[in-house]
């Protein structure tokens, strides 16, 4: 199914009025997120929530991004291009909610930017700059299982929109595109994704994203089809290789989508399934200890999240079912 055209702005959603993070502080993250790009490699984890957010920051990441998919799995909600997939609102909301939690550099995993129309999509980029991320990704993908990938062309004014509506902001935001051709079963996925990451370049994306290689071969003809622009990989299993040997194939950017998640959602279920068929509690060997991440979170570091109602203001609540109505024309994806 068709991500569904979005005419209905999100309100609440502006940069001005943030009270935790000055403009100054902001114009920093991203200044340093668009340095991270420049040389070397990074890793860029991905939260699923402000708890999870908070944890990565502490360890020392330089920046982090959301995942659509972890995200949508904390909601009861499947990482799915359809209908009932993590409303745009819902997921504006998050974002800001993550940004305002961490004193990193955040970028957006913001799906196929909700809506058909290019003009759809600069709308919502629109709005998800104003949460204060320091970069967003925009992919390809229909959700059509029929026709999966948009025609290049439509494809690459879509990015072209994403990218005049952040000129536009006046921000310093860092556009990733994404090539979703391994993910949609593509009968040449790398041939087709040099092809359309080279077209999404010239469009103006900062950084290219073709989720799906996993072969050294591949991930170096990836980067050197984009070069002098930085690659994102995803990595969600043991590839065999380290940060170190990814590195060396040239790849400036590595993240890990909805692994994090799904590790902790593996953790879960083994210990409730446990519970259930054989009454043991075994699986609660392995809990982390309370009083560790009590006064983890007992530190008095940012932990506000949006109103809806506000302009980027932080109330004291972290319920995410706090943020108003909340319609479902939006879309989900494996990020």
């Amino acid at each position: 199914m068709r991500s569904p055209t979005v005419s209905t702005p999100a309100p609440g959603f502006s940069a001005a009025g943030r009270d935790a993070t000055s403009k100054g502080a902001l114009a920093a993250r991203r200044r340093a997120f668009r340095a991270l790009h420049e040389q070397g490699c990074f890793v860029i984890p991905n939260p699923w929530d402000v708890g999870s957010a908070r944890y990565l920051q502490h360890l020392g990441f330089p920046a982090l991004a959301t995942t659509s998919a972890g995200f949508a799995f904390s909601q009861g909600l499947p990482d799915s291009m359809d209908d009932v997939g993590v409303a745009r609102r819902r997921t504006l909301a998050h974002i800001a909610n993550v940004t305002a939690a961490v004193d990193l550099p955040v970028s957006a995993d913001f799906m196929s930017g909700y809506g058909l129309e290019p003009t759809d999509v600069a709308e919502s980029v629109t709005q998800c700059v104003a949460t204060g991320v320091a970069g967003l990704s925009i992919e390809d993908a229909t959700g059509d299982a029929a026709s999966p990938l948009y025609d290049l062309s439509i494809a690459v004014e879509r990015v072209r929109a994403a990218r005049h509506a952040i000129d536009r902001s006046g921000s310093d935001v860092l556009l990733t595109a994404r090539a979703e051709c391994f993910h949609v079963g593509h009968p040449e996925p790398l041939r087709e994704s040099v092809r359309r990451l080279q077209a999404y370049a010239a469009a103006g994306a900062d950084v290219l994203f073709a989720p799906g290689p996993q072969t050294a071969e591949e991930i170096r003809t990836l980067v050197e089809a984009v070069a002098p622009k930085p690659l994102n990989l995803l990595v969600v299993r043991d590839i065999g290789m380290s940060v170190e040997d990814v590195a060396a194939l040239g790849v400036r950017r590595i993240s890990v989508g909805g692994a994090l998640a799904l590790t902790a959602w593996a953790g879960f279920m083994e210990a409730a399934q446990m519970l259930k068929s054989s009454g043991s509690f075994a699986g609660l060997a392995k809990a982390a200890p309370y009083a560790e991440i009590n006064g983890f979170f007992a530190d008095p570091l940012p932990r506000h999240r949006v109103d809806d109602d506000s302009e980027c203001g932080r109330s004291e609540s972290l319920d995410p079912d706090d943020v108003g109505d909340i319609a479902d024309e939006g879309i989900g994806h494996r990020g």
